[in-house]
């Protein structure tokens, strides 16, 4: 049965933000995840079982005990959750993976920040990133200083069913994308996320000096998921323009 098994009764949280890091394009959202994840020494609040989740087990280093590919850690202290994934989740069940997970949202006043990739040959540095939101959501951006997009475009995958999920439900969540490269893990595109997209809207100090310094470990580390999410062929969640006329 699809469900959210909260196994740190113990954390109380008061309306917390979500940092959503499902593997997409340039692992963007998956880097920043396993980041904040690792520089809070999070705890590992609650084990996500959902339809979309591969029937598999994951087991972590110098530690024998098993648990699921798909789980959220809590920081207390910082009213934080992060949902953080092992495994991408099949396109195909995105719209039963974001039925189970935003029901659980709602019941325990989460407000997810969903993280994009936007395919693109970067010029400028730091990466261009933008904000879109449903319900109040836009609130958080104002707020943060952060930039509507430039121009009309769309989000495929997972990401984009949680994010088609909670406006058909008129739910406030916030989306930020990031260009990012198209074919391989980027480091810098999740430093940028984390400093120009979820510092200002959470307004927590997440360090970022780590992440630049083992960018290269980070990247070689991730590109085994990353080709496989290039050998699938169903879409994995991305941002991308949509150009009507051209």
């Amino acid at each position: 049965m699809a469900q959210i098994k909260v196994l740190a009764e113990d954390v109380e949280l008061d309306a917390p933000f979500l940092i959503e890091g499902l593997p997409g394009v340039g692992l963007v959202g998956k880097i920043a995840a396993d980041h904040i994840v690792e520089a809070f020494d999070m705890v590992h609040y609650a084990n996500v079982h959902c339809e979309g989740i591969p029937p598999v087990v994951t087991y972590p280093e110098d530690d024998s005990r098993l648990s699921t590919p798909v789980r959220i850690y809590a920081d207390a202290e910082r009213d934080l959750l992060v949902l953080q994934s092992d495994v991408p989740i099949s396109p195909a069940a995105a719209t039963e993976f974001a039925d189970c997970v935003a029901g659980w949202f709602k019941e325990e006043d989460v407000t997810p920040l969903y993280l994009s990739g936007r395919p693109a040959e970067k010029e400028a540095a730091p990466p261009a990133l933008y904000g879109i939101a449903t319900g109040e959501g836009d609130t958080h951006l104002d707020r943060a200083g952060i930039d509507a997009p430039s121009e009309m475009g769309l989000v495929t995958g997972p990401t984009g069913a949680l994010l088609s999920h909670a406006l058909e439900n008129d739910r406030t969540a916030v989306g930020l994308v990031v260009e990012s490269d198209p074919q391989f893990p980027d480091p810098e595109a999740s430093r940028a996320l984390i400093t120009h997209g979820l510092k200002p809207v959470t307004d927590v100090d997440i360090p970022t000096d780590a992440l630049v310094d083992r960018a290269d470990e980070i990247q070689r580390a991730k590109e085994q998921l990353a080709m496989r999410m290039q050998n699938v062929d169903e879409e994995s969640t991305e941002a991308r323009p949509l150009r009507m006329y051209q």
